[in-house]
């Protein structure tokens, strides 16, 4: 992606300089105070993850419903179903739930509609299923808030429904037993951003009695759902999460254990991020191929031996997945040519997969920067996945084009629609009228959350430091550093030349950084340039040596021009924070250092005085320093010599009608 605008906060914060004061590394430091945490108090309630984030279950509305209808089941033995959906948080919710009832001696039916023939939720067919399978009693994970018509139906057949669900409610809920979700709009419970394995798990904890047994034996299910369902990871949700990564660990269930060393990640150090890439795509494979019944029996096998044979079954169904992917991207590229789509992409193909489509939009609309449609045909009829960019709101688009569609549903970021074939250019056409009178922001700009201006902030230790921050995901992410002004030391290829290893210098130090999904030659710059990176700073393993490497997301060749307006006398308005009497005088002592003089292009003259301060920031003070006439400036061609003054007077700094204007004064 080409980011337009690099959002860079220059200069370290005071509230930063105090967590470090206080012992905390300086980049875990600059994060905590970046995100709010600007008191070494606050920044310990963060880190320490307390079981204080459970909230009473009870709290949520219908809770008391749900466990009285539940425990007159379980106490009278009555046949239950757990229904359930199939990507990661509806399996790990319907494993959890059933087993949790087994324990209780209930006979308990599972059932996860198949996505290409059924689609999402609840469905009429399965309750006709369930219903000459004797059940008396749905308890629905991940799913159901919708379901009014269905759960009517259900009742007509004599079974009660009890819906746990995590999703946005519509104004009339279904008339169940008990309706269990926590964006309930009368719902009292603090925390709504629960996946629907935590509102299972929430309904377990009411019928319990408490939370903490639960995540003893559930933790590592839990996290996972909550984790492969992006849910943001604060609150109740960070808790639970960092439970559950101890237990994969530690002591993760056979059917986990056994996955994680098929993925190759076994006795590895574990994120959430890694077990959103390791463990969350093997599991989706099952249900985006219509086979989620293989990662359930999975996740509930108690067989090591068992549990080996069904992993590495899953990894294959994820490499089959990978290799329709593949398959599908290929063809996409082709009818796409090598013109760069200036509209919505809406690409139709003979029998794609259905459920490999959605994934093939979102790498298509991330790499052209559009929205994107992936449409499957068969016969007359073609079945789409929809994917957003950059705020264009697809739900809304799709609404005005409604008359050429048999049906759509989703919302702004996602959507899916069905229409007939036929109808296939109308659709392609309406959509680009609407994108065309409602262009998206456009605002690809890049927030960066750390500027590194010194070495210490990237030392082993200190990247180390950042694992207190896990778990790392929505709403508390790995964070983004940049180095500016560094040099690009070499590129070269990895692999088949699909992603690039690169070396950077700055601070008279080299850094190893990788950047994946991008070739050398797609990196717009090369060896010898001087360039600004943003990246996620990390530590590798490898042959049980730990090193820094920076994870490459953005390149640009660095700019020079607003540090050469700085010495030209023009204070630039592009963040440079009001310099503080320290900065000045460590750029005064540092020039004083160097004999009184500093010759060279603007940058390198900046890199000689402070190799740790933006070159911008020393060329402020710089002129600063002119302005009270401790420092003489002579250009000769692109370059400035820098000399200090033999014999200072003593000044005021304010004095300086600089230095004011840029805090704020007349």
């Amino acid at each position: 992606m080409s980011y337009t605008e690099w959002k860079i906060p220059y200069g370290q914060s005071e509230a930063a300089e105090g967590l470090a004061a206080a012992g905390y590394a300086p980049l875990l430091a600059a994060v905590l105070a970046a995100r709010g945490m600007d008191t070494p108090e606050k920044a310990e309630r963060f880190l320490r993850c307390s079981p204080d984030a459970l909230g009473d279950p009870f709290l949520i509305s219908d809770m008391s419903l749900a466990v009285e209808r539940t425990r007159r089941a379980i106490a009278e033995r009555e046949h239950v179903a757990v229904y359930g959906d199939y990507d990661v948080d509806g399996i790990t919710s319907t494993c959890m739930m059933s087993d949790w009832l087994r324990r209780r001696g209930v006979e308990c039916e599972v059932y996860i509609p198949g996505r290409l023939d059924e689609g999402y939720g609840v469905n009429c067919r399965a309750i006709d299923t369930l219903a000459a399978l004797g059940v008396t009693l749905i308890i629905t994970v991940d799913c159901g808030i919708t379901a009014a018509a269905e759960t009517d139906y259900a009742a007509s057949l004599g079974i009660d429904m009890v819906i746990t669900d995590h999703h946005e409610c519509k104004s009339a809920l279904p008339r169940a037993a008990a309706v269990v979700d926590p964006k309930r709009a009368d719902s009292g419970y603090p925390f709504r951003e629960l996946a629907g394995v935590g509102v299972a798990f929430k309904l377990l904890s009411a019928l319990e009695g408490g939370g903490e047994a639960l995540l003893r034996d559930y933790a590592d299910l839990i996290a996972l759902g909550t984790v492969a369902d992006v849910m943001p990871l604060e609150g109740e949700n960070r808790y639970i999460t960092s439970r559950g990564m101890e237990k994969l660990q530690r002591d993760p269930r056979p059917g986990l254990r056994a996955l994680l060393k098929e993925a190759g990640v076994s006795g590895k150090r574990l994120s959430a991020i890694s077990i959103g890439y390791s463990l969350a795509p093997r599991i989706n494979a099952a249900g985006r191929l219509g086979q989620a019944e293989k990662a359930l029996r999975l996740l509930l096998e108690t067989s090591p031996e068992r549990a080996a044979e069904e992993a590495a079954e899953l990894c294959g169904l994820n490499r089959d997945r990978q290799a329709l992917e593949t398959g599908i991207w290929e063809q996409a590229q082709t009818m796409l040519g090598d013109a760069k789509p200036d509209g919505p992409i809406v690409l139709a193909g003979e029998g794609w997969h259905q459920g490999i489509i959605g994934i093939v939009a979102s790498r298509l609309a991330e790499k052209y920067g559009v929205p994107t449609v992936m449409i499957t045909l068969d016969g007359a009829e073609g079945k789409g996945s929809c994917r957003s960019f950059g705020g264009f709101n697809l739900f809304d688009a799709l609404s005005f084009c409604a008359a050429e569609l048999d049906a759509f549903g989703g919302h702004a970021l996602a959507a899916g629609l069905t229409l007939k074939r036929e109808r296939l250019g109308q659709f392609r056409q309406k959509l680009a009228e609407y994108y065309a009178a409602h262009p998206p922001c456009g605002d690809m700009s890049l927030d960066i959350e750390l500027h590194i201006d010194r070495p210490e902030m990237l030392t082993l230790s200190s990247v180390e430091s950042l694992d207190r921050l896990e778990p790392c995901g929505t709403s508390n992410p790995p964070p983004t550093a940049c180095l500016t002004g560094a040099v690009l030391v070499s590129a070269t290829p990895l692999g088949t030349g699909k992603h690039t290893r690169l070396k950077l210098a700055k601070f008279n130090h080299s850094y190893e950084c990788v950047w994946f999904s991008r070739s050398v030659d797609a990196l717009g710059a090369v060896p010898g340039d001087r360039v600004d990176a943003a990246f996620v700073p990390q530590v590798n393993e490898y042959r049980s040596r730990r090193s820094v490497q920076l994870n490459m997301i953005a390149l640009r060749r660095h700019d020079p021009k607003p540090l050469s307006a700085v010495f030209e006398g023009h204070v630039p308005d592009c963040g440079a924070p009001a310099p503080t009497r320290r900065d000045l005088a460590v750029v005064w002592r540092s020039l004083r250092s160097l004999g009184g003089e500093a010759r060279g292009s603007f940058a390198a003259v900046a890199e000689q005085l402070v190799p740790g301060m933006w070159d911008v920031e020393v060329g402020v003070c710089l002129l600063i320093l002119r302005e009270l006439q401790l420092v003489y400036f002579r250009f000769e061609g692109s370059g400035v010599t820098v000399q200090a003054r033999r014999n200072p007077p003593k000044v005021d700094l304010n004095n300086s009608k600089i230095l004011a204007s840029m805090k704020g004064g007349a």
